[in-house]
C-alpha cells in the first residue's frame, strides 16, 4: 500500500505517517518482503521495492500480523448445520446459526473485531435468550482507535465512504488543525488535527476524526453525540471547555 492504516480516513492516515517521518521513522510502502535471516552481524531482511531486491541490516525486528482468522478448527462443526461464510460462522441479527441451538458472538464471526463489540453482542444475546429483552446488536457509529503516536481515534463514517453513500455535494467537511494551547506556549511545533463529516440535508453529523493527544478519551465522548443522532447544530449550541483541545469539535465553522 501507499500508505498506513487501510481503513481509516484518509486525512488521518496522512497526517499520522507524516508525523512519524517527521519524528525519524522510515516508513516502507509498496515494499515485500522476501525472507528474514538471522546472521553473525544481525538481522537480514530481504525486501523487494517495484521489482528490485534490497537488503537491510537490522538488530531487531518485530512482526506485525495485520487482520484475524476466526479460530474454527477443531469444534466439530461438520457435525452440525452450522454454516459458515468466507470462514467464519453464518449468525443472524440474534447471533444465531444455522443450527438452532448453537450461538455464536465475537472474532469468529468475522464482523468488527473488537473486543468491546463482542462484550456487547454478547450482553445482547444475553438479554435476548435469557433476559427477556430481545434486542439485537447495532454496527453502527462504533468508535474506534490507534494507540500509535500520536495517536487517532475515529468514530462513523469516513470522508470517502460518505461521499460514496451521499455524493460530494451531499456532504461538507469541517477540517481544523492547530496547536494546542499545552505545545503553544512552550513553543513545540506539535500539531493536532480534528474533522467532522456533516450531512448537508439533515444536518446529521456522520463521521468524527481525530490526531493528537487523548484521541481515544475524547472522542468516546463524541460517539455518544453521533449514536443519540446529533447535528451540527448541536455541536455548535455546546460551550466549549477552555482552554482544552476538545473544544475545537464544538467551534469549528
Amino acid at each position: 500500500m501507499k500508505k498506513i492504516l487501510r481503513g481509516f480516513d484518509e486525512d488521518i492516515r496522512d497526517e499520522i505517517q507524516s508525523k512519524m517521518v517527521a519524528d525519524g521513522i522510515q516508513i516502507m510502502t509498496k515494499t515485500a518482503i522476501k525472507h528474514i535471516a538471522k546472521t553473525d552481524t544481525g538481522i537480514d531482511v530481504c525486501v523487494l521495492i517495484d521489482g528490485h531486491e534490497e537488503h537491510i541490516l537490522a538488530d531487531v525486528v518485530s512482526l506485525a500480523a495485520l487482520g484475524r482468522k476466526p479460530n474454527i478448527d477443531n469444534l466439530g462443526l461438520e457435525n452440525t448445520q452450522v454454516e459458515l461464510a468466507a470462514g467464519a460462522i453464518a449468525v443472524d441479527q440474534y447471533n444465531t446459526t444455522a443450527e438452532p441451538n448453537v450461538f455464536a458472538v465475537g472474532d469468529v464471526t468475522d464482523k468488527v473485531n473488537l473486543t468491546p463489540v463482542a462484550i456487547s453482542e454478547g450482553r445482547a444475546f444475553a438479554d435476548t435468550q435469557f433476559g427477556g429483552q430481545s434486542r439485537t446488536m447495532s454496527y453502527d457509529n462504533i468508535p474506534t482507535a490507534v494507540f500509535t503516536s500520536p495517536e487517532a481515534a475515529t468514530v462513523g463514517l469516513t470522508e470517502a465512504e460518505a461521499i460514496a453513500q451521499y455524493g460530494e455535494d451531499g456532504i461538507k467537511v469541517y477540517r481544523s488543525k492547530f496547536r494546542p494551547m499545552f505545545y503553544t506556549l512552550p513553543n513545540i511545533q506539535t500539531k493536532t488535527l480534528m474533522k467532522l463529516i456533516v450531512h448537508v440535508e439533515s444536518d446529521l453529523v456522520l463521521g468524527a476524526h481525530m490526531v493528537g493527544d487523548d484521541a481515544a478519551e475524547i472522542i468516546q465522548g463524541v460517539a455518544i453525540a453521533l449514536k443519540t443522532g446529533a447535528t451540527k447544530a448541536n455541536f455548535d449550541a455546546t460551550v466549549g471547555i477552555h482552554p482544552s483541545a476538545a473544544e475545537e469539535f464544538v467551534t469549528m465553522r
